[in-house]
């Protein structure tokens, strides 16, 4: 037993003996690094003078600590770390945000000139060139004087930014297009305007019209056989046709001068007219100008059985406006409603004729009752 206890007591003291040369290396090898930095820390170093008094259990127990993993600590900054202002990045953005999209309209001012254009300031990076060709409608010869520097000018941009920032910009391009909104408008209100002939050619005569060129074929001239000897007069016109995208403007003299007729039309009135054609559905009656329609529905209230028995063609009658559409170039007329009792125009055409016009009145006032009866 006794040498067993002996050879358990070596073991533990060659352990122990083992544990602390190795605790020995370790602090020599601290020492060796705190050397070679910059600022060098005393703080947990170990020296021998350190390490009088340990016992061997202090070793072990330092060598054990040694062992352990230590956390590394990390050092990298968040995004949130970093100081940020949006105002100031959104104010950059918008110094850098392209000034002038094609099609835009833009406000600027003439800061320079050239032999072939302009330069406008339109609040870009650089200012906006305007060829001499797209400084307006009619020829420019003299730009400073038609643009001085220092005049504000509404410009149309062409083409968007080039590499150095520069966008293309026109007068011309911008008058045209006010041009056509204009024009399409005084179409859509059906408007009759002025316009003085400046050319002529086999088709028609040319016109200008808010600076565009317009068409006026000889059909729709009323001396379509002389146009040429028209050119030079002002003359009133409709619209035919008005199409920005083909450029297409023709007008028409004969639509203006039935604007010119409708104008003086109303529902209810009772017109004068002579019966110029004979339709299977009804009368066409010419109204000075302007041609009416008297549909066989509208003729009598009695049975009729043949058109002819109504109306011959040549014949001058009268009848009510009860339908008038200016812009179809349509006016729907009546005869029936001027009987006293249905089929009394067939049989006593010219007494319901003679007395058309207190008949006329007596039928407005029972169409103006049925509109009061109804509403």
């Amino acid at each position: 037993m006794a040498i067993l206890h002996i050879s358990k007591k070596e073991e533990e003291d060659r352990r122990l003996k083992e544990a602390a040369e190795q605790a020995a290396v370790e602090a020599k090898a601290q020492v060796a690094a705190s050397k070679v930095q910059p600022k060098p820390s005393f703080e947990g170093r170990s020296t021998s003078n350190d390490m009088e008094g340990l016992t061997m259990a202090d070793l072990l127990g330092a060598a054990e600590k040694k062992r352990e993993p230590q956390a590394v600590s990390s050092s990298r900054r968040q995004v949130d770390d970093f100081d940020f202002d949006e105002e100031a990045f959104l104010a950059a953005l918008d110094e850098n945000e392209p000034i002038g999209a094609t099609g835009d309209v833009v406000t600027g001012t003439v800061i320079a000139h050239e032999s072939d254009g302009i330069y406008v300031d339109i609040g870009g990076k650089a200012p906006g060139f305007m060829p001499k060709a797209e400084c307006g409608l009619g020829v420019i010869t003299e730009l400073k004087t038609r643009f001085p520097k220092g005049i504000e000018v509404q410009v149309l941009v062409t083409r968007e930014q080039n590499a150095d920032g520069m966008v293309t910009i026109s007068c011309r391009a911008l008058a045209l297009r006010q041009a056509w909104e204009k024009v399409r408008q005084l179409e859509k209100d059906g408007k009759v305007v002025q316009v003085k002939l400046t050319g002529f050619n086999r088709g028609g005569c040319t016109c200008d019209l808010e600076g565009l060129r317009g068409f006026i074929p000889r059909s729709q001239l009323e001396d379509g056989e002389n146009h040429e000897a028209l050119v030079g007069k002002t003359i009133g016109v409709a619209f035919l046709e008005v199409n920005p995208e083909t450029r297409k403007l023709v007008l028409s003299e004969k639509k203006a001068s039935t604007s010119a007729k409708f104008a003086n039309l109303e529902v209810g009135q009772l017109v004068s007219g002579q019966v110029v054609s004979l339709k299977p559905y009804g009368f066409f009656v010419d109204l000075g100008g302007v041609s009416g329609l008297l549909h066989q529905s509208s003729i009598t209230g009695g049975a009729l059985r043949d058109l002819r028995e109504a109306f011959e063609t040549g014949e001058t009658i009268q009848a009510l406006i009860m339908e008038l559409d200016p812009g179809r170039g349509r006016i729907g007329l009546n005869t029936a409603l001027l009987e006293n009792q249905p089929g009394e125009l067939l049989v006593d055409k010219a007494k319901v004729m003679k007395e058309a016009e207190d008949r006329a009145n007596r039928a407005r006032n029972m169409i103006r009752q049925k509109e009061q009866s109804a509403g």
